[in-house]
């Protein structure tokens, strides 16, 4: 059984756990099985289990107990770099959450995400110019109007005139949701996309790693949104000394999570085997 498989018994209307193999085969497991599985998962591989559990939604508190772990290792695991060496030992604790609270949230990322709307800021409308043609006549109509900018001052009879005027309109890239897709706008979430230099070489489509995700399917949160919020803790790492050693201790937490996932589910499979 793997990870994958347990989700179903978290949530309701999903396999129901009792003491009965539902099949007459003898190396069928139990629900009783099932639960010592994911209980013995759980303590051999504890980041790993919670890490995942947090990231399908199973539970916040498995989350949160992912994000302590994921702190826990990088205060032992940061002095090997000395920018974050040289951090006060008051500011380095905050840091380091501030790094394993942003590593994870890079990895729950997925093609199903979504993320703040930036045109809109959140708030699902957006200030625009609505221009409308106005005209002002005399007596008699005349045959053709005049276009003219607005003035201010009074405007000659039998001329047009377009008025400006600010509306709040509702913002055309989340309609209104507040939210947008973190899926690649190439591959829309896929992961392949057509390559068009070899589609055109062989006359055929041809399909191939998204070049804009790099086959995940999706946006990656950038590294600067942790620096940014690195520097309202502290001011004593530069983002100079972020893209050269910041960065890659920040990447090293996110691929530390993805490999405490694969020992987790390993393990799994190891104890129902």
């Amino acid at each position: 059984m793997s990870l994958e498989s347990t989700v179903r018994f978290h949530f309701p209307k999903s396999q129901s756990f009792s003491g009965t193999a539902p099949n007459t085969s003898p190396d069928t497991l139990t629900g009783t099985d099932y639960i010592a599985g994911m209980g013995m998962t759980m303590a051999r591989a504890p980041m790993g289990y919670s890490a995942f559990m947090g990231k399908v939604g199973v539970s916040e508190n498995d989350a949160r107990r992912a994000v302590s772990l994921l702190t826990e290792y990088a205060l032992q695991t940061c002095d090997k770099v000395a920018a974050l060496r040289k951090l006060e030992s008051d500011i380095k604790p905050a840091v380091m959450q501030t790094l394993a609270t942003y590593a994870y949230m890079d990895y729950c990322q997925s093609a199903a995400s979504v993320k703040p709307c930036e045109c809109c800021k959140a708030t699902g409308f957006i200030d625009a110019d609505v221009f409308t043609m106005k005209s002002r006549f005399g007596t008699q109509r005349p045959g053709v109007v005049t276009e003219i900018k607005r003035l201010d001052e009074p405007l000659p009879e039998n001329t047009s005139y377009q008025v400006r005027d600010v509306e709040r309109i509702l913002c055309p890239e989340c309609k209104g949701k507040c939210v947008v897709s973190s899926a690649c706008r190439d591959c829309k979430g896929r992961g392949r996309a057509v390559m068009k230099a070899e589609s055109e070489k062989q006359g055929v489509p041809v399909m191939g790693d998204c070049k804009r995700c790099g086959g995940r399917g999706y946006e990656r949160i950038p590294a600067v949104e942790a620096f940014r919020a690195i520097c309202e803790i502290t001011q004593s790492i530069s983002l100079a000394t972020w893209d050269r050693s910041g960065k890659p201790f920040y990447d090293q937490l996110i691929g530390k999570l993805e490999i405490e996932e694969t020992w987790a589910n390993a393990a799994l499979i190891k104890v129902t085997a």
